[in-house]
Parts: structure tokens; C-alpha cells; sequence
């Protein structure tokens, strides 16, 4: 990884051809070096003018691009490179219709490819569980607002994410965003099941949902908060300022319109950046989204597109 480019201009030099970004997505398919999928062989040789190896053994031609990010795509590795950049070095985040425009995409093909990076950060990263003090919340996303209704009767028209962030003195640590059905005992328990470790302790406000985390190993620090939303924003600063960095880049990136049945995937994403904010270098970030690519190989542009419910 010393040798890796650190800036634009060195990307550029590094990934001037198709060829130079074939052998690099080689090299991350097969980073022990090339095995036949049919006969284990290890020798293999280009097969000219297309993205396949051809084992030496049995002769089974395998693409470079299947079973990866670039799993039956036919646009070039050159073009692919130059979004996965735009999308990873991007510290908010990155719509459709501006990568669209930057690298001269289809939209519904620059859409396709977001949403594929999406589920490769989901599948991949973020998985060790919160430690220490973690401030756990529920928010609601999206919809309109009614001055009739508030709180959680607006389920149903607004979705609920579920947050918990890291205390680390008056800092923010990492980040856990879920998207749930309902803020039933269960479901919270269960997100912080997936989201803390048992030696975690939760601060949460005084919502009795939250009651029941001692029965799985996890502390709970309740701080019933009353009417005064002031004093919420005292209590849970941080997971507070997480659901508002959030609905920020919603709004401002995205103009507000993510649905409920894509909600999880800019959760996901949401989530990548917050806990690689202080990278040392994002660059190097494009390298690991590349060796985890192959989570995304099976996401269809008919599977997003797909209503919800539907089969």
C-alpha cells in the first residue's frame, strides 16, 4: 500500500489505461494469484482484447469483473475507477445525477452504480460493535410534517432510524444507523444487540422500550427527559447531532427525496463516511472498498427498481 496514489494527480498517472485498471482489479480478485474455479490449477494467460484469464490446465475462461463490483458490466474499468473515486473521497456524499454529470453517465446508470457501492460499504464494513458509554436514540426520516400530529404517531408516514454513537469524552466515537419498523422493546433490543457490545452501557432517554437491554448483557443509563426537547439535546448530544448531520445530507446532497425501501443503503453509506471521517487518507479508502467488492456482485438494476412487496 506504499505505493499507492495519494492524490488526484497521482491516481490519474497510476490508472491512465484500461489495461493498468484490469490488472489492478486482477490483482484484487485473485490478490494470492489466479486459481481456476473449476480445476484449482494456478497458471493462467489473457485472453486478448477482453477482461479474462484462461486457465492453463482445463481451458475455463473466467472475466476479471465477475463476481465483483463490476460483475457483468460492460462499461470500462477506466470509467468505473473514476466514480468509485468521486463517490469514496466524497467527505458528505455523492448523488446520481452529479456523478452523472461529472463523468458524463446515464443517470439510471450512475444511480445503478451508487446504490452498488452502497451495499458493498453495508456488507463489509462496520461490523465490530460499539464499546464503552453509547448513546442510544430513534428519530424519524422523511415525510411531511403535521401540525396535528408529532412524536411517534408519525410512524407509518415517516420512517424510524434507530442511532447509537460512542462516547469518548465531549467527542463522538464511531456510529450505528438502522433503519426499524416500529420503537417496540424488541426491536431496540435487538439493534442493540447487533450494534453494542455486552460490556456497553447505553445512555438512552426515558423511553420504557429501552427497559429491557439489561436482559441481554447490555448497561442502560436512563435519563427520562419530560416534555423539554432542549433538555434532549443536553442529555444525548452526540446521537442527536449524528440524526441531524444526517438529515442534513439528506436534504442538502439528496433534496430530501430517499425513500423508505432505499433508506438502509444511505444509512449504510451515511455510516461509512461518519466512522472514516478522520481517515488518514481517503484514498487508501478506494482500495478497500475495492477488495470488498465482490458483496455488490449480485445487486441488479431490476432488484432496486423493483416495487416494494414485489417478487
Amino acid at each position: 500500500m506504499n505505493d499507492f496514489p495519494r492524490n488526484l494527480i497521482e491516481f490519474e498517472e497510476r490508472f491512465a489505461t484500461e489495461e493498468a485498471c484490469v490488472a489492478y482489479a486482477r490483482g484484487k480478485k485473485w490478490p494470492e494469484g489466479f486459481r481456476c474455479a473449476k480445476c484449482g490449477a494456478r497458471e493462467s494467460w489473457p485472453v486478448r482484447g477482453r477482461r479474462v484469464e484462461e486457465c492453463r490446465g482445463c481451458g475455463h475462461q473466467e472475466s476479471v469483473t465477475a463476481g465483483t463490483l463490476f460483475h457483468q458490466t460492460r462499461k470500462p474499468l477506466r470509467l468505473w475507477f473514476r466514480a468509485m473515486t468521486l463517490w469514496v473521497t466524497s467527505k458528505r456524499a455523492l448523488s446520481a445525477k452529479e456523478l452523472s454529470r461529472q463523468l458524463g453517465l446515464h443517470y439510471e446508470t450512475a444511480w445503478h452504480w451508487c446504490h452498488r457501492l452502497r451495499a458493498c460499504v453495508a456488507a463489509s464494513f462496520g461490523k465490530e460493535p460499539l464499546t464503552g458509554a453509547v448513546e442510544v436514540d430513534e428519530t424519524y426520516i422523511g415525510g411531511s410534517d403535521d401540525r396535528a400530529h408529532g412524536g411517534r404517531s408519525l410512524a407509518g408516514r415517516k420512517a424510524l432510524v434507530a442511532g447509537a454513537v460512542e462516547v469518548r469524552g465531549d467527542k463522538m466515537g464511531r456510529a450505528r444507523l438502522e433503519a426499524l419498523p416500529a420503537a417496540t422493546g424488541q426491536n431496540l433490543k435487538d439493534f442493540a444487540v447487533r450494534n453494542l457490545e455486552q460490556r456497553a452501557v447505553a445512555v438512552t432517554d426515558g423511553l420504557a422500550a429501552y427497559a429491557g437491554l439489561p436482559e441481554v448483557g447490555i448497561g442502560h443509563q436512563r435519563n427520562v427527559i419530560g416534555k423539554d426537547s432542549r433538555r434532549a439535546s443536553k442529555v444525548l448530544p452526540r446521537v442527536h447531532k449524528l440524526f441531524s448531520l444526517f438529515k442534513r445530507v439528506v436534504l442538502g446532497t439528496f433534496q430530501g427525496s430517499v425513500s423508505h425501501k432505499h433508506l438502509p443503503a444511505y444509512l449504510s453509506e451515511f455510516e461509512f463516511r461518519f466512522n472514516r471521517r478522520n481517515a488518514a487518507s481517503r484514498w487508501l479508502l478506494f482500495d478497500r472498498v475495492l477488495s470488498a467488492a465482490p458483496a455488490a456482485r449480485g445487486l441488479r438494476l431490476a432488484q432496486l427498481t423493483q416495487p416494494v412487496g414485489g417478487t
